[in-house]
């Protein structure tokens, strides 16, 4: 059995990268992904009401 993170071949990860990483994916990625998921349903909204019509209420 493996008792240890070196016996499994796995390297241990610096405090200081965790925060890099958490930064990038926070400030940057997040953001990004949200804008991107926001954009692309109104876009589809946009397209689908071109070829349907607008809403009738």
């Amino acid at each position: 059995m493996v008792t240890n993170t070196v016996e499994a071949g796995v390297r241990a990860v610096p405090k200081s990268d965790e925060r890099w990483a958490f930064l990038v994916l926070a400030v940057f990625l997040a953001p990004i992904l949200a804008g991107v998921i926001v954009g692309g349903f109104g876009f589809s909204v946009w397209m689908l009401q071109l070829v349907f019509g607008p809403p009738t209420g």
